[in-house]
């Protein structure tokens, strides 16, 4: 480790002690972030103490995973008691966010978006997807000014957060509405038609939450993270015009009004994703104290936009999701060139 800010020695004794509850695998994935979790700790500057104390929290967490995993609902509300893990899982990723550097941009929209959840309104975010962290990332950069906003957010989760014994933890400290998505449908085959069944049983709790009405829903419609191109460039990931259609035919059917907004991250640096795709669980984590930036965009017009006037209705729903993404991607663009 760079500099023994947090006591090794504690770590790693912690670590030994489950060496028979925690596969070899996942123990190294531990330990490399041990590393960087330490060298965000002293970038930060955060007290060591409340470090550690967090870190064998989650090893705690983490423990209670492999023994007991935690059985996910279609619609799981966080978990606030007797642990809460919303607060555990801010706290965890704190030390990796440069607040000084980090900006979210457009926050007038924010204002409109909380009028529009206090009349019962829906607000859907359609947005890139960067980091397995970007939901606490989205709660610290708000706490401040919108915190009802923060802890509202319910986030559509694939499947990865929900089964890797080392994301559950932060992931049961948000709200979600968990779908197994068409890049994992299929993994393994004998489960396909289990998660195509649980999938229609979180359509159908969508959409009664929408018709209940006041509820903010962040979607990636890229059903992943985004990476690097061959040149080495983070590029947004193109959004599937089926799940931007399935969105908006919901809420149409909800009757609920519904607004839709684009909503770009630049959080990459924070906990960039594997450079290609792994089914198998237990990616490693590499992580570094960074800055991350947001910007929402004005409420998009789901009826009219570059391209609505195609009459064959899959060209217009492409369109849709191609200008939706253009608004993400433009916005993105400019994130990522603030210091």
């Amino acid at each position: 480790m760079a500099k023994e800010l947090i006591s090794e020695k504690q770590l790693l004794a912690k670590v030994k002690e489950l060496k028979q509850k925690i596969p070899e695998k996942f123990r190294k994935i531990l330990i490399l972030f041990f590393d960087c979790y330490n060298e965000a700790v002293h970038a930060a500057g955060h007290p060591s103490d409340e470090a550690l104390k967090t870190l064998l929290l989650f090893l705690d967490l983490v423990e209670e995973q492999f023994e007991h995993p935690f059985d996910f609902e279609p619609y799981h509300k966080k978990v606030r008691k007797p642990i809460d893990y919303y607060a555990f899982s801010l706290d965890f990723i704190r030390p990796f966010i440069d607040m000084q550097k980090s900006r979210a941009v457009g926050l007038e929209h924010l204002d409109t978006i909380a009028k529009q959840l206090k009349r019962k309104e829906n607000v859907i975010l359609f947005a890139n997807h960067q980091t397995e962290t970007d939901p606490q990332v989205i709660a610290i950069l708000l706490e401040k000014k919108y915190p009802e906003i923060a802890e509202k957010i319910i986030y559509v989760a694939g499947e990865r957060v929900v089964t890797d014994p080392l994301a559950i933890p932060f992931s049961m400290g948000c709200d979600l509405l968990c779908i197994y998505s068409k890049r994992y449908i299929d993994h393994p085959p004998e489960l396909k038609l289990k998660k195509q069944l649980h999938n229609k049983s979180t359509m159908e709790l969508m959409s009664s939450l929408l018709k209940e009405g006041g509820k903010i829903i962040y979607v990636a419609p890229s059903g992943g993270r985004d990476r690097k191109n061959q040149d080495g460039v983070v590029e947004v990931a193109p959004f599937d015009p089926a799940s931007v259609e399935m969105f908006y035919l919901m809420a149409k059917k909800a009757k609920t009004p519904t607004h839709f907004y684009p909503f770009s991250l630049d959080t990459y640096d924070v906990m960039p994703p594997p450079d290609t795709i792994q089914k198998e669980l237990g990616e490693a984590r590499y992580a570094k104290h960074s800055s991350v930036h947001l910007a929402f965009a004005p409420e998009f017009d789901m009826e009219h936009f570059p391209g609505s006037d195609q009459n064959e209705k899959n060209l217009r729903r492409q369109a849709r999701a191609d200008a939706i993404w253009n608004i993400v991607d433009a916005n993105y663009q400019k994130l990522a060139k603030l210091p």
